[in-house]
């Protein structure tokens, strides 16, 4: 598993390396058989509500070894986990060693039980297992020189800069605009504002208790449908769109590699105009309603009853071996293919590399006033996405 995740340049410290080649992942996931439980790609001991939906596991490694160099953990460091599962809070104490402290929060009385007896077997009991609402952090073994949330979040409670010392990290799952980004937010010096030092593409089940927050769905067919913030404003024919989607499809294709997908996503959702995530089921896949891209959510440019979204083809000509297109529907189907186009073409010409984005938060405290380009107010804060 390590030799895998330090081939992919997953891990890139001797720490994170040592962690992982120290502590026995299968003690907290007993009964699952070892070829399983050290895939790089498979998360464990999933927790199902009632209606289906995973509210808790342990993460597959390589989310874990992200996180963790993202978190940039130190021996000595006081770290904060939320989100329990056991086996990453006992990765964190191997890292911080005997002079560090490590606390790892639950709102499931389930997941900590199990975190605890996964870090007794283990060895590690000197992790503090908490039951409570993480919305609140951990005040009693507060300050922390960093926090790793390692459930989905849709925004950054007070209580965790308060509890967060002055220079330190929190890495922090964070949804926006339909999609999640592992960010490491640093403190600006002298100021409130947190500025992100690193991002990546990760995926996490949702934050449960006060911080728990919804999406707009809204049903285009049975099988498709468009995915939107909670705060959007976003309006959509829907019967429109839907008669687009019984429209033959036009395809256009840029000239520019389809690479790095999640930095092109990103740019796409948060560059100009306020984009949907278009999702799709297999079965309108199956039939050929829309393309496969489709199936795990991509960005549609909308224009009253015509959409478009990318695509992608094989082309040796580009550095990937694929080129990005776009796929069109409806009346203006060239007029939204034309616009998409040139977006893709900004990307690819200007920002077409890891960590292009700058990405900053402002809680309630901070001045916004003078904020431009793409922003989003949440709750306690306004994320904000620019490219310089």
């Amino acid at each position: 598993m390590v030799a895998t995740l330090r081939d992919e340049g997953l891990i890139t410290t001797d720490s994170v390396a040592a962690a992982m080649h120290t502590v026995p992942r299968h003690d907290f996931a007993p009964g699952e058989p070892l070829e399983k439980v050290y895939q790089t790609n498979t998360t464990l001991v999933p927790k199902i509500d009632a209606t289906g939906r995973q509210t808790s596991v342990v993460s597959a490694s390589h989310i874990q070894a992200i996180q963790l160099e993202l978190a940039e953990v130190r021996p000595g460091m006081n770290v904060l986990e939320i989100g329990s599962g056991g086996y990453n809070a006992a990765l964190i104490a191997e890292v911080v060693g005997p002079t560090g402290s490590v606390t790892t929060v639950d709102i499931d009385a389930d997941v900590v039980d199990r975190a605890r007896a996964g870090l007794r077997r283990a060895g590690y009991e000197q992790v503090n297992v908490v039951l409570a609402d993480a919305e609140h952090g951990v005040a009693q073994h507060a300050p922390y020189d960093r926090i790793m949330v390692t459930v989905g979040a849709w925004d950054i409670p007070p209580a965790w800069l308060d509890q967060l010392t002055p220079d330190g990290r929190i890495v922090v799952p964070l949804r926006f605009a339909g999609i999640t980004r592992l960010v490491a937010f640093d403190r600006a010096p002298g100021m409130s504002v947190l500025k992100a030092s690193n991002y990546r593409l990760g995926s996490f089940v949702p934050i449960q208790g006060h911080g728990a927050a919804s999406e707009q769905l809204i049903p285009v067919t049975p099988d498709v449908g468009l995915r939107l913030d909670q705060n959007s404003s976003l309006t959509s024919d829907v019967p429109a769109l839907r008669k687009a989607l019984n429209t033959k499809p036009m395809q256009s294709w840029s000239g520019t590699p389809f690479d790095m997908p999640d930095e092109l996503e990103l740019y796409l959702l948060t560059s100009g105009p306020e984009l949907p995530m278009l999702h799709a089921a297999h079965a309108a896949i199956d039939q050929g309603v829309v393309n496969r891209t489709v199936r795990n959510g991509t960005p549609a440019l909308m224009r009253g009853g015509s959409f478009a979204y990318r695509i992608k083809r094989e082309n040796p000509q580009t550095v990937s071996g694929y080129e990005t297109g776009v796929i069109a529907h409806g009346p203006e189907a060239e007029q939204v293919a034309s616009e998409l186009l040139a977006m893709i073409r900004t990307w690819a010409d200007c920002y077409y590399r890891r960590g292009a984005a700058r990405i900053t938060y402002h809680p309630n405290t901070a001045d916004t006033s003078g904020l431009t380009g793409w922003h989003s107010t949440k709750r306690h804060g306004v994320l904000a996405v620019a490219w310089p």
